[in-house]
């Protein structure tokens, strides 16, 4: 399935919703869109409910973006996650990394 977001700016981060295959193919888009959302929102959530497929592409744009979040002081965190995109998060220990920040405590690593 052909990757493409969507963004939700809320009150206090801005959601980017991800669909379709997040692979080498949509590598350049997605570090694009988690760079932009950064530049203008203090907190990024990835949501995955709708990606099908996550190879190594996908997880490297993903830790990208964590670390430069947190070079800039941004969160960057992930949701939604199912199935095989849940287990290969889950494998690579990207799942714990960008894990959602728990209420009243922020995002720390």
């Amino acid at each position: 399935m052909p990757f493409r977001f969507s963004t939700e700016p809320l009150s206090d981060r801005v959601v980017l919703r991800l669909v379709g295959d997040c692979d080498r193919s949509s590598l350049l888009e997605l570090q694009q869109a988690i760079r932009s959302a950064l530049a203008e929102h203090p907190a990024v959530q990835l949501d995955l409910t709708a990606v099908g497929f996550l190879d190594s592409s996908g997880i490297h744009a993903m830790v990208t973006g964590y670390r430069h979040a947190t070079q800039h002081g941004r969160t960057l965190y992930l949701t939604g996650a199912s199935g095989l995109v849940s287990h290969v998060l889950k494998l690579t220990g990207v799942a714990e990394l960008l894990a959602p920040p728990t209420p009243g405590h922020g995002h720390e690593h």
